[in-house]
């Protein structure tokens, strides 16, 4: 959300709050109950950066407000995008408690928002040095600087909206650009069929990142609620997102890509996944398979995460495929708090188990390990101010391939805005 619309939708609040002479059936003046849920989940959008707290910026902690106040903080959380799952069910819940009060906020709000600005930026610089070293084969060094820049322009009032993600890195130890500018991903999404769809060169991120995280070309459609969620998924995808030559076809660097997942997710503490992923055209692509039986691939999986309180949180996932060899895929991992962006200061450290088989990964998400590896993982995080935040990680186990050592350190530094 653009400091213009935040700023409109706090102003509006203050205006409406002061001046509306039209009031909810009940009493929008009247205190929450000091013991209300609401407070609660007020606290936990504040912590996490969603919200500010009261109209003037601060959270007054255990100090009761009126419904109308409460409202207006809604109000605010409701008109920020992309926040987290578990934050949008808290929004969502607050919404339908408040909804007469933001029935009332509702009219100026839009016509408010109608006049601001429907493009929001949002971007980081991300500073990443990685030494990857094996016993057996090509040892690796990165030290680079990446631009990215994620726009998203709001389509009318219709609930659709198109998304862009444009990269520039640049090799620290060459002083050289390592790869050309590029549009990695361009996507348009929204309300379809009492779903939400997204087309073109769709973000994935499945099994909890653990077989893909990546883009490709095609199509997600999802539907259900804050407990139950199913998300379809086809298109074509291409592993080194190169174009074709002149003599090849589109169909000769892409493999078909197809999914489901389920997610279920009964209470704040508990949530879990499973799915199906299935590839074909495989010889003509560069997805890191050896051993197949076929040009296809098939992946199961399931998995999830417990979380013990607010600070200790226990994850895994497995996957297995249905070819001969390097067929399995697992991952343990038990994290302690987490760094926050909008609270310096703040940290985390997770401690983990990855056995990353090749043909049950695609493009797996972690920094530490890489499809074909296994051992153990390890990593801190810190706020060093508002927006940044520094990282790092190691993995220390062998390569499957070779049954032989291999460790890599990994660390970041990055900037948000």
């Amino acid at each position: 959300m653009s400091k213009k619309t935040l700023i409109s939708a706090i102003t509006v609040a203050l205006v409406v709050g002061a001046a509306s002479t039209t009031f909810a059936a009940s009493n929008p003046f009247s205190d929450v109950p000091a013991d209300s849920w609401a407070y609660d989940a007020v606290s936990t959008l504040a912590a996490d950066g969603v919200i500010d707290g009261y109209p003037d910026d601060t959270y007054k902690g255990q100090n009761t407000m009126t419904r109308y106040e409460m409202a207006q903080i809604v109000a605010r959380a409701m008109a920020k995008t992309d926040i987290e799952k578990a934050d949008k069910a808290l929004v969502d819940k607050l919404a339908a408690e408040f909804a007469e009060e933001l029935d009332n906020l509702g009219v100026r709000v839009a016509d408010l928002e109608k006049k601001s600005d429907n493009v929001v930026w949002k971007g980081k610089v991300k500073y990443k040095y990685v030494d990857e070293n094996h016993d057996v084969g090509k040892d690796k060094n990165t030290n680079s600087l990446t631009l990215r820049l994620e726009p998203k322009a709001y389509i009318g009032n219709s609930g659709w909206s198109a998304n862009a993600r444009i990269e520039h890195t640049m090799n620290l130890s060459t002083d050289s650009n390592a790869d050309d500018t590029k549009v990695d991903r361009a996507w348009v999404e929204g309300p379809l069929f009492g779903g939400t769809v997204q087309a073109g060169k769709v973000p994935l991120f499945t099994a909890q990142g653990m077989i893909i995280d990546d883009p490709f070309s095609g199509v997600t459609a999802s539907w259900g609620n804050d407990k139950l969620n199913a998300i379809f998924m086809a298109g074509r995808y291409n592993a080194e997102h190169d174009a074709p030559s002149d003599n090849e076809s589109s169909r000769d660097v892409t493999a078909e890509y197809y999914g489901a997942q389920f997610d279920y997710t009964p209470n704040d503490k508990l949530a879990l996944n499973a799915g199906y992923t299935a590839l074909n055209n495989l010889e003509a692509h560069d997805v890191k398979t050896i051993d197949l039986n076929d040009d296809s691939l098939g992946i199961w999986y399931a998995g999830g995460s417990y979380a013990f309180d607010k600070n200790v949180k226990l994850v895994g996932q497995y996957a297995q495929s249905d070819a001969d060899s390097y067929e399995k895929a697992g991952v343990i991992e038990l994290d302690y708090k987490g760094a926050k962006k909008s609270d310096p200061g703040s940290w985390g450290a997770y401690v983990g188990y990855r056995h990353l088989g090749q043909n049950a990964v695609i493009e797996p998400t972690y920094d530490d390990a890489s499809a074909d590896q296994k051992g153990m993982v390890f990593g801190i995080q810190y706020a060093l101010t508002e927006n940044t935040i520094a990282d790092i990680e190691y993995f220390t186990g062998k390569d499957l391939s070779t049954d032989e050592d291999a460790d890599t350190f990994y660390s970041k530094v990055e900037f948000s805005f």
